[in-house]
């Protein structure tokens, strides 16, 4: 399996800090949020990943964090510092990283777009699409992509997408992953329905960006027509895949956080922070 990980939002709801730091880049304690993502790629089996970033300072920062520097390891080694740069190194020793520009001028924008631009990096390959700005936050040691594909391999099912579970309460503030079920059991994918005014189940699928689908799936992207918002949505590619295919719905097991706005990612550092025993006093939990 290959994954590319999407991280070529402008992250307007991080301005202006969001100009010169991208904001997978924003810290939730002391690795990038993207870190987390990628490590999950690695414990999943994955070794080669796409990084597709946006043009300018963000993107630099991405490559930079994500490719060896020599002299600043040689630098760490020689001080006797090498547990501190050790978890960087590590990322550079566990996979393989490919960094694919978008651009901003062709008048195209939306979340179909990385998939579409890595079609040649995917090639005939099963892959991992994964927004670069979510996290999921385990303390078992367990990863929830390796979960997803082995769900997908019991259920038989060409695609799956992960999901985290809230209250039917709360479906109007999110996308919800609509399932039926299947003859063996299985929850697969019926539709995706944007925050919902009216949801009467006591519980909900949210899709949380995270799919993992074959290569034949890119056609269904290359192939999309733009939202009334004028985005192209990944989430538009993978329900008309999931139309033609089964897509299996998978709940994950860790705590997730939208770290794209300031809420989501500090709830993150909190959470993190407890778990390590590190909790701010007086922070809630």
């Amino acid at each position: 399996m290959r994954a590319v990980i999407a991280v070529a939002g402008m992250g307007t709801r991080f301005f202006p800090i969001a100009k010169t730091i991208n904001k997978c880049m924003l810290p939730v304690l002391d690795q990038p949020v993207l870190a987390y993502a990628v490590a999950d790629c690695v414990a999943a089996g994955v070794r080669e990943i796409a990084i597709v970033t946006a043009a300018g300072e963000s993107g630099r920062q991405i490559r930079h964090y994500f490719t060896e520097d020599r002299g600043m390891k040689n630098y760490f080694a020689a001080r006797g510092w090498q547990n501190k740069y050790a978890p960087i190194a590590r990322l550079h020793d566990q996979a393989d990283f490919t960094f694919i520009e978008q651009p901003r001028d062709t008048g195209r924008y939306g979340t179909a777009l990385p998939a579409i631009l890595a079609a040649d990096f995917i090639a005939d390959q099963d892959f991992f699409l994964i927004a670069g700005d979510d996290l999921l936050l385990r303390t078992d040691g367990g990863s929830d992509l390796a979960h997803l594909a082995a769900a997908r391999t019991a259920a038989t099912a060409p695609g799956a997408i992960a999901a985290a579970t809230v209250p039917g309460t709360d479906a109007h503030r999110y996308g919800i992953l609509r399932p039926r079920h299947a003859a063996n059991g299985h929850q697969i994918l019926d539709d995706l329905l944007e925050k919902p005014t009216e949801y009467s189940a006591s519980t909900a699928y949210i899709n949380i960006s995270r799919a993992l689908l074959p290569a034949e799936a890119i056609a269904y992207f290359e192939k999309l027509a733009p939202a009334p918002n004028g985005e192209y949505q990944a989430t538009d590619a993978i329900t008309a895949f999931a139309r033609d295919h089964d897509t299996l719905i998978h709940p994950v097991v860790g705590s997730y956080f939208d770290c794209g706005n300031t809420t989501g990612w500090l709830a993150a550092n909190n959470a993190a922070a407890h778990a390590q025993g590190l909790a701010v006093p007086g922070l809630p939990s």
